[in-house]
């Protein structure tokens, strides 16, 4: 029995190691095929992590050019505002100048308007005079106060002359 026990166990022993590489076996072979997923995904993730940088890359340039777009657009923006403070600045000085030229006007039309009454009853208090002197000289009177009004001419009418008709010749 002595010599078969050995046997038993030696086999026993040998079966064991066996079982134990075949189980090494099927771990390495699962490690390895999780290996190669892994691999695979994490190409996947370096390729997918270029894109994006591509992206990125593209992203920060398109942001660049509206950046500067909108700077761009800013800068129109306040010469405009700028441009529009000036146009109603002149805009108010000219209706100043044109406000005070018809206040001028309307100054000097008003002492026409005196100066006209003023001469009425000079001429007046002159025809009285004359007539006061005529009286005393027992002189008839050349008139009798009562103007005959000429009547105001009309403006002729200017024919309009159609372009191109009655140009001037230089020669």
């Amino acid at each position: 029995m002595a010599p078969s026990a050995p046997r038993t166990r030696a086999e026993a022993a040998l079966r064991m190691k066996q079982i134990a590489l075949d189980n090494q076996d099927r771990t390495i072979r699962r490690l390895r095929a999780q290996l190669a997923t892994e691999r695979r995904g994490l190409a996947a993730t370096k390729k997918e992590l270029k894109e994006t940088q591509v992206a990125l890359e593209a992203s920060h340039k398109v942001i660049a050019g509206l950046t500067e777009i909108g700077l761009s657009m800013s800068k129109k923006i306040e010469k405009m505002k700028v441009k529009k403070q000036l146009v109603k600045a002149n805009h108010v000085e000219c209706h100043q100048k044109f406000q005070a030229r018809i206040h001028e006007a309307e100054d000097s039309m008003q002492a026409q308007h005196l100066l006209i009454e003023a001469l009425v009853d000079e001429k007046d208090s002159l025809l009285q005079i004359i007539h006061d002197l005529q009286e005393a000289n027992n002189a008839p009177a050349p008139f009798d106060g009562d103007w005959e009004e000429e009547p105001e001419e009309e403006p002729e009418e200017i024919e309009d002359i159609p372009l191109g008709e009655g140009e001037i010749d230089d020669e």
